[in-house]
Parts: C-alpha cells; sequence; structure tokens
C-alpha cells in the first residue's frame, strides 16, 4: 500500500470486475478485417500491400519511416479488397486496409524468433514486434525504452493496475501467462541494463499478486523483480500516479519517465514483447473485455487487430438489448465508439456496450461549489475553475493554475454532484491553451 506521505487524490469507482474469472475464449477469424494504419501515438503508416494482395497473419502490411511509427500486420489471411478511408474507433477519418477472410489462417512464410544479442537488436525486435501501449495510450513501446539518458535508468515499472470498471483483460494476462510477463520483464531488464522491477497491482485481484509472487519467487528473481500491491482506488493505473506510487516521486506532466530513473510498461505490452522474441510472431491479436448491460454473456475473447465490433459481440453471443453507448476501453478514460462497424486497435483493452440509464448522458445542473472536483483530482488541480476560465475565454487564468497538469482520468465528472462535463471542458480548455500559443 502506499507508503509514501504526500497523500495524492483519488476516488472509490464500482469496479465491476464481472470477467474476472472467465478465461478469455478465441474468436474465429470474422469474414473480413479493417485496420487502420494509425494505431499509435505518431506518423500513421502507409499501406506496403495493394487491392487484390492475398496476404498472410503476420504480414507487414503498413510501415513507415517516420521515427515515431509501429509497422502494422496482417491479423488473418485472406485477399486485400480495399484500401480506403474508413472510420476509426473514435467517428474520425483516416486509411485503412480491408482483408477478406479466406478462413485459412495461414502464417506468412519466414517467421522466426529475432536474433536479439544486444541493447539495439533488442529495440529493433520491440519495433519489429508491433507492440505498443496496450492499455490505450497506444506511445511506440520501442521509443519508450530508447530514452537518451537510458544509462540514468534503473527502475521497470510494470502497470498491473487495471484501475478502469469493467476491464479484466490484464488480469488475464497475470492469472494465464504469468511466465510472459516475467520473459519480458527480464528481456528488458537484460538488454537496457536495469537494477529492478516492480509490479503494480490494484489489491483487489489477489489472485494476480499471489500468481505471479509465487512465480517471481519460484524463478529466483525475488532479489530484483516484485510485486507492490496498490490500493484499489481510481486512478492508480495513470503513468504519474503509478511512479509515485511505486517510487515516490512526484512528476509534472510533460516530465519524462526516463528524467526521473524509470521506464513504465503495461503488463500486456511486456507479456507480447517475450512472446514475439520467443515466436517471431508479431501483434496480431488482442485479448479484451466485452462488457456492460446490453452484452448477453460477458466474456474476456481474444480476438484478431482490425475485427469489428459487431462481429466481436455476435462471437461472445450478441446483445440482449440494442446499445445505446459503446465504448472503447473503461468507462472513465475510455472513447464512445461511433458505429458497430468500427473495428478494433492494438491498443483497446475493452469494448462497453450499455443500454438503460447507464446510457444515458446525465443532466447537467448548476455548480453548488462543493470542491469534490478539487478533492477527486489527483493533483489537486481545479476543474471548477478551469470551466468557469474556459467558457469566459480567459486562456492566462488556465495557464497560471496548471491546466496542462490534467491528465483527463474523468475523476472530477465522476464525482460531480451537478453532472458537469469537467474532465471534457479541461480537454478543450488544452486544446485551446496550445492553439492559442500557435498564434
Amino acid at each position: 500500500m502506499n507508503q509514501f506521505k504526500h497523500a495524492l487524490g483519488s476516488i472509490k469507482v464500482r469496479h465491476n470486475k464481472n470477467t474476472m474469472d472467465i478465461a478469455p475464449i478465441k474468436m474465429e477469424d470474422p469474414e473480413q478485417v479493417i485496420l487502420p494504419m494509425s494505431q499509435h501515438i505518431g506518423a500513421p503508416c502507409k499501406p506496403t500491400v495493394k487491392k487484390g494482395d492475398h496476404v498472410k497473419v503476420g504480414q507487414l502490411i503498413g510501415d513507415s519511416d517516420a521515427f515515431l511509427c509501429v509497422p502494422i500486420y496482417a491479423s488473418i489471411s485472406g485477399d486485400v479488397t480495399e484500401i480506403r478511408q474508413s472510420t476509426n474507433m473514435f467517428g474520425g477519418s483516416e486509411t485503412s486496409v480491408v482483408i477478406q477472410s479466406d478462413h485459412k489462417h495461414e502464417v506468412v512464410e519466414g517467421i522466426k524468433p529475432p536474433t536479439v544479442e544486444t541493447k539495439d537488436d533488442f529495440i529493433q525486435a520491440v519495433k519489429a514486434s508491433g507492440v505498443v501501449g496496450c492499455g490505450g495510450a497506444s506511445f511506440p513501446t520501442f521509443v519508450k525504452f530508447d530514452p537518451k539518458n537510458l544509462d540514468e535508468v534503473k527502475t521497470l515499472i510494470i502497470n498491473g493496475a487495471e484501475c478502469e470498471p469493467f476491464i479484466t483483460s490484464d488480469y488475464r494476462q497475470m492469472v494465464d501467462h504469468p511466465d510472459d510477463i516475467l520473459d519480458g520483464i527480464e528481456a528488458t531488464m537484460k538488454y537496457l541494463n536495469l537494477d529492478e522491477a516492480i509490479i503494480g497491482i490494484e489489491s483487489n485481484k489477489p489472485k494476480g499478486i499471489s500468481v505471479l509472487s509465487q512465480k517471481i519467487s519460484e524463478r529466483g528473481l525475488s532479489s530484483k523483480v516484485r510485486v507492490q500491491t496498490l490500493k484499489s482506488r481510481y486512478p492508480q493505473g495513470a503513468e504519474r500516479v503509478l511512479i509515485y506510487e511505486t517510487k515516490g516521486i512526484l512528476i509534472d506532466a510533460g516530465v519524462l519517465p526516463a528524467d526521473v530513473g524509470v521506464i513504465v510498461s503495461n503488463i500486456t505490452s511486456i507479456a507480447s514483447i517475450a512472446r514475439y522474441l520467443r515466436t517471431g510472431m508479431p501483434l496480431v491479436e488482442k485479448t479484451i473485455t466485452v462488457d456492460g448491460t446490453a452484452i448477453k454473456n460477458p466474456t474476456n475473447i481474444t480476438v484478431p487487430i482490425g475485427a469489428q465490433v459487431k462481429d466481436i459481440v455476435e462471437a461472445t453471443g450478441g446483445f440482449k438489448a440494442e446499445p445505446k453507448r459503446i465504448i472503447a476501453g473503461g468507462p472513465m478514460m475510455g472513447k464512445t465508439v461511433d458505429s458497430v462497424e468500427a473495428s478494433v486497435i492494438r491498443a483497446n483493452g475493452a469494448i462497453l456496450c450499455f443500454s438503460g440509464p447507464e446510457a444515458e448522458t446525465a443532466k447537467q445542473t448548476a455548480c453548488i461549489n462543493c470542491g469534490k472536483c478539487h478533492e477527486a483530482c489527483p493533483f489537486h488541480l481545479l476543474p471548477k475553475l478551469y470551466s468557469d476560465a474556459y467558457e469566459k475565454g480567459d486562456i492566462e487564468t488556465l495557464k497560471e493554475n496548471k491546466l496542462m497538469q490534467c491528465m483527463e482520468c474523468g475523476s472530477c465528472s465522476y464525482v460531480c454532484p451537478a453532472r458537469r462535463p469537467l474532465s471534457f471542458v479541461n480537454h478543450l480548455g488544452k486544446g485551446a491553451i496550445k492553439g492559442a500559443s500557435k498564434k
């Protein structure tokens, strides 16, 4: 539990971990997948295939010479039927490669474990794996693992908090694939020359804590790898919060973890790296949680990346009620999905489908100046002040009162009795600050 004196703000949310004890089922290849060329923070990939090409699982279909770019691979075998502009998970338009399945799931020739002998080999392998921040951030992992001051970095922090309600896909990694997690940790520590690794897991996941702790002991890693139990409070999984809870280091927005001697990786990302090092198969599938009041059979399911929401839900047993809201990710920081035609990308951890009151936007009322938003904020910021300043167009007040420190966790909106969309207003305010700085 928290061993440090400074108290970060946090809130207690309904965990709704309904699928914790459900091992993932495997989705059969759907009729088609739609693979957006932008599945990471950074420059989008450019298609390396054309309409009419036959592709196989693990075959490169998108890449770029841009620095912040991670290659994309075919997740099923079949024919490229289109390269088109399509609507992504969040309603935007981007180039996508559409593959029609041949239902053979043939693997591309030449798949084999990479040769890794040096740090540079390892970084290149991480890039080739297609792994990004699988917990939702989608930042290229190979860039995170190669900071300019790597010689000053000594600690690897693994994010197993999974503090968002409903999502249990990371938890299933802990329970079902603990050796992959530890293999990934050991490889990362070896090639980046790190001294210690800390796996942060919330206390509401006792089996995950137990399984990983036992494996660490069995493998003789206790002197350099440990599990740290975190309070089951939101948002424990936020990078800056996790660094404080495990190392006692407070950092501002914009400060890189490497600047304070740590690297942070999502637990599914680190396990995915281990699987690539062992098999040579890049990231072409993802375990996600499918849950919500509109879902007939809440479950965890391993799906081909690019599978559409409608096909994924059908594979779990379908809807039991018409969904009025579909969220990619968790209910706190996830994004509302524009259509069931949208496809899953590498960073998705869940598809949540709601009907009834849970799907409705609460009616806003006047602020009563209760201060709950300030108390809930992890860094004790001033959401009410930001909202007032944004409405007035007062950019200087937003800047002077450190709006840019907001990480948009949604805690302020969650506790607001007036149901004001404070986190979203903060997002708009940050955009206004950035826009003003360009003038």
